[in-house]
């Protein structure tokens, strides 16, 4: 791969000032009884937080990992303390006059997420999942090349996040044969990450089980308990499965933890995430190490009204994976996949009968989704969902898009006040 000039001058703006001490820090932070016993357990411990200072507060030898997002960086944004890098790097870019507006605010944001995942990599020596900007979520080439940029600014430590489009599908396959590792993000249940997982072959999947939670509650169907708790179950047992047999090497993150308790109730899945906010009420719950057991098998009943059809919502769609999709994915791979266009993959699925699947979602309802943020109203999809026409899990997948969109959109409008300051 050919390295721009401009590439190289980006490379040596965030990796300035950069002194990582590769294997040299984890004896500096402490260890703790209750993260050691959910290691034993066989999960990977992770912060889902870009904030060093609350970082501080809680990380231990056992955490491995710290997870950045759009929503989470904008908020570092947002207090100004990377204006001046914002001038440093406008600067820089004000030579290439062939750049469009849109291109020197991806670059930016390159810029930014790369800068702020090398200080967390400097102060915990941990890994990172950094974030491609939200323009990028259906494009292919050009996400592989900015994933490939981040990879080689820190490749001892930088997970690249993707998200699940049908872009983000044929990006990570491309990247993940190259050996970068890719955390595809924006999953929500059992059959997404099976698909992901045979298709793509990335290093994570993930279900953002808060979410499935939160959308139960808000749209009134009940107290939201363990749905995602079980989505997120039904997702491991799935990727279990699949490298038992040889099929991915993924791990399963679980993702958007709300509290304390889910994280006990998860205890053994590969990965947690866990909010800093989560992480600290778990330790407020004071268990004792023997109190704390691998909940990888339970069957969590999902805490929906009794009056409530699982069915009328497509509740089915975040624990269960059917034959139609098992047999649509099984004739996937026997095709060329690496001439396969975004347009291609949705078609396919479609003439496949998996049409909820990969949606191909029209104008009117991404201007819904967007309006709506993270939590969709039920109201304005129970139609699509009754028909079958598209599946929960992709409508929360279509929703978590647009709220990490929203959240770029404030961390552009940042850059852009800089610019004109």
């Amino acid at each position: 791969m050919k390295v721009t000039d401009l590439e190289q001058q980006v490379f040596a703006l965030v990796r300035k000032d950069f002194w990582p001490k590769f294997g040299k820090l984890k004896e500096t932070f402490p260890q703790h009884p209750v993260w050691q016993r959910l290691k034993a357990l066989g999960s990977e411990l992770w912060l889902d937080s870009g904030s060093i200072d609350d970082c501080k507060k809680l990380y231990t030898q056992e955490f491995s990992a710290l997870t950045t997002n759009n929503t989470l960086l904008n908020k570092e944004i947002q207090t100004g303390r990377y204006d001046e890098l914002i001038r440093e790097a406008v600067k820089l870019l004000s030579a290439y006059l062939q750049l469009t507006e849109k291109q020197r605010i991806i670059e930016i944001a390159f810029i930014l997420n790369a800068y702020h995942a090398l200080r967390l990599v400097e102060q915990f020596d941990c890994f990172v999942s950094v974030e491609e900007h939200t323009d990028l979520a259906g494009e292919v080439d050009l996400a592989v090349d900015y994933a490939r940029r981040y990879f080689a600014i820190c490749p001892e430590r930088f997970i690249v996040k993707i998200p699940f489009t049908p872009a983000g599908l044929l990006t990570t396959r491309r990247l993940s044969k190259e050996g970068i590792p890719i955390n595809h993000t924006l999953g929500f249940g059992a059959r997404q990450n099976y698909a992901i997982a045979r298709i793509a072959q990335p290093r994570y999947v993930n279900v953002f089980l808060g979410r499935l939670n939160s959308f139960v509650v808000d749209n009134n169907l009940g107290d939201g308990a363990y749905i995602g708790e079980k989505a997120t179950l039904a997702s491991q047992a799935a990727i279990r499965k699949l490298r038992s047999e040889g099929r991915t090497s993924a791990k399963q993150i679980g993702a958007s933890f709300r509290s304390g308790g889910q994280v006990r109730d998860l205890a053994g899945i590969d990965v947690m995430t866990m909010p800093p906010k989560a992480a600290g009420e778990f330790l407020a719950m004071n268990l004792k190490p023997d109190e704390i057991t691998d909940k990888t098998e339970p069957i969590y009943k999902p805490g929906i009204n009794k009056d409530l059809d699982p069915a009328k919502i497509r509740l089915e769609t975040l624990w269960d994976i059917n034959s139609e999709l098992i047999e649509c994915v099984d004739a996937l791979e026997k095709e060329n996949l690496d001439s396969f266009t975004p347009d291609d993959l949705i078609g396919f699925f479609g003439e496949h009968g998996c049409g909820d699947f990969l949606v191909k979602w029209s104008s009117s309802e991404t201007t819904i989704s967007k309006k709506e943020g993270k939590i969709p109203r039920l109201e304005n999809w129970e139609d699509a969902l009754a028909e079958k026409a598209i599946g929960l899990d992709s409508l929360m997948n279509l929703a978590g898009l647009y709220s990490f969109a929203t959240d770029q959109g404030a961390m552009d409008s940042r850059v852009r006040q800089v610019l004109s300051s």
